[in-house]
């Protein structure tokens, strides 16, 4: 990578996969009130860009956010809504494979000196399936896509990956399912090997942090999840890192996403370092094996 490093002070970046946007707008837009991100990248709008600027464009103007978009009808969807500047906008990754044709998964824009990039990896479904082989070649044109950027870069998104299996609730739970096989997580690790730094394990290497949980069975309130939702910063980025946690408060309540957002805070955290995860989860620590995941029973 390489090119100028981030040019100006004090900015919250947030990423969350909304899982529609257009189910989600009652908790978005007071989300983006209590919260006041300046850059935020969202996944799975599923809206084309006429119809998800017919939906918000009024209201994020009048918070004062420009908007980056790659949308879809129905699925996927990608978006970056910034009031840091939005300069330099690329929908989409040159040489990435589709399926069948290209889909919507990846925006990328400069906001206040830092390239941002939202990404909503492919699930991947089952691993050795053609969507499973689709995922790891869609994760090596990224790869190639990102080696070309600025010094100063930032990758936010679903990645669809638990890096580690710290990053599951159980990894005995996990055993033959996408998001935690070896294939994968190399191909996360060659994304970092690029000098990318999962900012959030980084601040926090020994905490229990999950930003997904299944709808089924009341995975949120036994705090049964994974961490698939990641932000990757080089280093000039994530030297300025005072805060990076996963807004748990929005994931509560009536109709949520079953994302979270991931927060982080470069130069100044308003909010303090305030934590991993907020509010933190009461729920007990389940025995190893005592838990299958939903789609398992």
């Amino acid at each position: 990578m390489s090119g100028t490093a981030a040019t100006v002070g004090r900015v919250r970046v947030a990423t969350w996969n909304v899982n529609s946007v257009k189910q989600r707008v009652p908790r978005l837009l007071p989300w983006l009130d209590q919260r006041r991100p300046d850059v935020v990248c969202l996944q799975e709008t599923k809206l084309t860009d006429d119809a998800f600027n017919r939906l918000l464009g009024s209201e994020l103007a009048d918070r004062g956010y420009a908007v980056g978009l790659y949308g879809q009808a129905q699925w996927n969807g990608v978006a970056i809504l910034s009031r840091a500047g939005l300069d330099d906008v690329v929908t989409g990754i040159a040489g990435a494979p589709g399926f069948p044709g290209p889909e919507a998964r990846a925006v990328a824009a400069t906001c206040g000196g830092i390239r941002v990039h939202s990404v909503y990896v492919p699930n991947g479904r089952v691993p050795g399936s053609e969507h499973y082989q689709y995922k790891l070649a869609w994760l090596a044109a990224l790869r190639d896509q990102l080696a070309d950027g600025p010094e100063a870069t930032i990758v936010c998104g679903d990645m669809n990956i638990a890096p580690t299996d710290a990053d599951v609730f159980d990894p005995e739970a996990y055993v033959g399912q996408t998001h935690v096989t070896p294939p994968e997580r190399a191909a996360l690790a060659k994304l970092q090997e690029l000098g990318l730094r999962d900012v959030v394990r980084d601040r926090w290497p020994a905490k229990r942090v999950f930003t997904y949980w299944d709808y089924r069975g009341g995975m949120f309130h036994r705090d049964l999840g994974m961490r698939i939702d990641l932000v990757l910063a080089t280093a000039p980025v994530a030297g300025r890192v005072r805060a990076a946690w996963v807004d748990r408060q929005a994931r509560k309540g009536t109709a949520p996403s079953d994302h979270a957002p991931v927060i982080v805070d470069l130069d100044e955290a308003p909010d303090g370092d305030i934590g991993p995860v907020v509010p933190p989860p009461s729920a007990p620590i389940p025995r190893a094996g005592s838990v299958k995941l939903p789609q398992s029973r």
